[in-house]
C-alpha cells in the first residue's frame, strides 16, 4: 500500500517504523551504520515491495526503458549520429543506421549518407521514435525511426508535460500512444502523440502523416512509402479551425497535467469532450470565454475525476 509523505526536512522525518534489520533500504532512502532506521531523501510516495523500502519522487527526469515511444527534439548532429533531449538525466542519440533513408532503400550508410545528415535531420528538429537500447554503463537510450510509424513531426504544436512514465501524474505507458482525434468545429482530424517521457505533439492529420497511418507497411512496399517529403520540414497549410481545436486540446491536457491526472487516451478524450459541452453551453448563455474559464476547468476536473472513479469499480 503506498503512503505520502512529507518532503524530508533538516530533522530528517523517517519513513517508516522500520529498521535496516529487518527492511532494505532502496531507492530515495537511506540508513547509517550508528543509525539503523531508514530515512527518506526524497519527497513523494513511500514504496514497500517485499522487504524493499523505496520512495517514488513526486516530480522526476524520465527514466528510458526498451519499448517507449518518445518525442525528442535534435540537439547536436554528431559523426553518424544525431543528439536528441528526450527529457532523460543523458541526452539520448540517434545512430544514422537507424533510420529510413529516402526512398526506403536498404544499404550500408556510407560516407555520402553522412554529409547529407542534415538533410534528414538537424538541430531543433521534432521526431517521434522508439528506444531501442538502453546503455550498460551510463544508462543512456539510444532511438531508432526504422518504422513508418516514427519520423520526424511537423504541421503541429508541441507540449512538454511532466511525466514520471508510468506514475500518478503526466503522461503514462498506455495501450495507445499515438490515436486520431475527430474535432468539432470543422477542424477535422488532429493526430495526438503522447510520448512516455512527457513530451506530447497534438497535429494536424495529412495523407503523408507517417505516425498514425500505413502501420503495417511491408518491407516490399517500403520504397513506395518512403520519400523525401518524410524529412521535409515545411508545414503544410492548416486552417484556422485545425489550430483552434490543437490549441484547445492542449488546454485540455495542461488541466490534466496542473492537477496531478494521467495523460492518457481516455483522459485526454474525457477533458475535451467535458470543454465541448462547456463551450456550447457558454454558447447559449451568452457568456464571455472570460467569465467560464475557471468554470470551465473545474467541470473538466469532474468529468475526469467521475472517469478514474468508474475504472476502480
Amino acid at each position: 500500500m503506498a503512503i505520502t509523505i512529507l518532503p524530508p526536512s533538516f530533522e530528517e522525518e523517517n519513513v517508516s517504523e522500520y529498521d535496516s534489520s529487518s527492511i532494505d533500504s532502496g531507492h530515495g532512502t537511506y540508513n547509517t551504520p550508528t543509525n539503523p532506521t531508514i530515512h527518506a531523501t526524497l519527497a513523494g510516495t513511500v514504496l514497500k515491495t517485499n522487504k524493499l523500502l523505496s520512495v517514488l519522487p513526486i516530480r522526476a527526469r524520465y527514466t528510458p526503458e526498451i519499448g517507449d515511444l518518445v518525442v525528442g527534439r535534435i540537439v547536436e548532429v554528431q559523426t553518424r549520429r544525431w543528439k536528441v533531449d528526450v527529457a532523460a538525466p543523458l541526452l539520448a542519440q540517434l545512430p544514422l543506421s537507424s533510420i529510413n533513408l529516402p526512398g526506403g532503400v536498404l544499404r550500408r550508410r556510407n560516407a555520402a549518407d553522412e554529409l547529407q545528415m542534415r538533410t534528414y535531420f538537424q538541430e531543433g528538429d521534432l521526431l517521434v521514435a522508439e528506444v531501442q537500447q538502453i546503455g550498460s554503463q551510463d544508462g543512456a537510450a539510444t532511438l531508432h525511426t526504422r518504422s513508418l510509424k516514427y519520423g520526424k513531426l511537423r504541421n503541429g504544436l508541441f507540449l512538454a508535460v511532466s511525466g514520471t512514465g508510468g506514475g500518478n501524474g503526466g503522461v503514462v505507458r498506455s495501450r495507445r500512444q499515438v490515436w486520431t482525434i475527430h474535432t468539432a468545429h470543422g477542424g477535422g482530424e488532429v493526430s495526438v502523440v503522447l510520448g512516455v517521457n512527457g513530451y506530447i505533439w497534438l497535429a494536424k492529420q495529412t495523407e503523408t502523416d507517417f505516425t498514425t497511418s500505413q502501420p503495417q507497411t511491408s518491407i516490399s512496399n517500403i520504397e513506395d512509402s518512403v520519400t523525401d517529403k518524410m524529412y521535409s520540414s515545411e508545414n503544410d497549410e492548416i486552417s484556422r479551425a485545425t489550430r483552434q481545436e490543437i490549441a484547445q486540446l492542449a488546454s485540455c491536457i495542461r488541466v490534466l497535467a496542473e492537477h496531478g491526472f494521467r495523460v492518457d487516451e481516455d483522459t485526454v478524450v474525457k477533458s475535451y469532450e467535458a470543454a465541448l459541452e462547456l463551450e456550447a453551453l457558454s454558447m447559449d448563455t451568452g457568456e464571455g470565454n472570460d467569465q467560464i474559464d475557471e468554470y470551465k476547468r473545474n467541470k473538466i476536473i469532474e468529468a475526469v475525476r467521475e472517469l478514474r472513479i468508474n475504472e476502480t469499480k
